[in-house]
């Protein structure tokens, strides 16, 4: 049986942090799917459909990745697509405070495990909300986001 990792966010936008962690991920799982939550109650600057297109490219040539939408609870979703492991990224021990205890709780409802990963630590204060607020003001974004064009045209 395939050990499948599920990388779950909204991913808005997806940024260089968030590629180390795919990158880490990928010796230890068989495949890799990156879950681009739909929440209904939040407001995105990218559209769906652009931040999925980017995330794709990204990835295009490893066959390892793979990137669906998903509109469940993450483990629910982990369920469906029979992933083991939920994958988290971290940049410092706030990040650790948040995600442990997410993670302690789809443990306790799931039985599903999640791993972390540290990001470099070049990428430790790359965060999406200030790079939204970055590209809403007309500043550029290309040193937090790969091929941010993708994004924005």
């Amino acid at each position: 049986m395939k050990k499948i990792g599920l990388f779950p966010g909204s991913f808005d936008p997806f940024t260089k942090g968030h590629e180390i962690v795919v990158h880490k991920s990928l010796p230890l799982f068989d495949e890799v799917v990156i879950g681009v939550g739909i929440n209904s109650t939040k407001s995105y600057l990218f559209s769906l459909d652009r931040r999925i297109k980017h995330i794709k490219a990204l990835f295009k040539d490893i066959d390892k990745v793979r990137v669906e939408q998903f509109q469940k609870l993450t483990v629910d979703y982990c369920k469906d697509i029979n992933a083991s492991h939920i994958i988290r990224g971290l940049r410092d021990s706030k990040d650790f405070q948040y995600e442990k205890s997410i993670a302690h709780m789809n443990k306790s409802i799931s039985g599903i495990e999640t791993v972390f990963f540290l990001t470099d630590q070049e990428y430790s204060a790359i965060n999406a909300s200030i790079i939204r607020e970055i590209h809403k003001n007309g500043g550029p974004i290309e040193s937090f986001v790969t091929n941010p064009e993708i994004l924005v045209s």
